[in-house]
């Protein structure tokens, strides 16, 4: 995974507890990751929109937005921000809510620092993944699309010379 992590992310973390945030940008700094913090969902949304963030470690209940409406708020504005959501009350219900939604990954409190750092991880190794599936894709489109007409090509060629 060393070559992923070439060019330093740079992560957005959000938590309206101070202690968490402080601990979690300490933590992140230390793995050579840019960090952003932001005390409530609306100053996530506003830092978010005037900055370049490959991931969001969100709280999950915050007042006035909580994690689950900005994690809507960034989707409608990048459907492919990787998003962890974390909570200190977990639910099924909400797990389950904050996938639907479109969080890559759901943290619960209290957690080993290392479980941030692997969940980072993942989620940037899928993202990873999953763009080099769809360049493999489009090059499977363009060899599907492009020997028929070398094909044709070479018939209409071969007919050509031997007249």
């Amino acid at each position: 995974m060393a070559d992923l992590k070439k060019t330093p992310k740079h992560l957005l973390v959000v938590d309206d507890e101070k202690g968490m945030r402080d601990l979690l940008a300490d933590y992140l700094s230390g793995l050579g990751y840019k960090v952003t913090c932001a005390v409530s969902g609306q100053e996530a949304l506003q830092i978010y929109k005037q900055g370049n963030f490959d991931i969001i470690l969100s709280d999950l209940l915050m007042e006035p937005m909580g994690g689950l409406e900005l994690l809507k708020n960034i989707r409608d504005i990048n459907p492919d921000a990787l998003f962890i959501m974390i909570t200190g009350y977990p639910s099924i219900k909400s797990s389950i809510e904050a996938m639907k939604k479109g969080a890559n990954d759901y943290i619960i409190k209290p957690f080993e620092l290392n479980e941030i750092k692997l969940k980072i991880e993942r989620v940037i190794l899928e993202q990873h993944l999953h763009g080099k599936l769809r360049e493999t894709q489009g090059i499977v489109w363009a060899l599907i699309i492009s020997i028929p007409v070398w094909l044709a090509l070479g018939i209409i060629l071969a007919r050509m010379f031997i007249k």
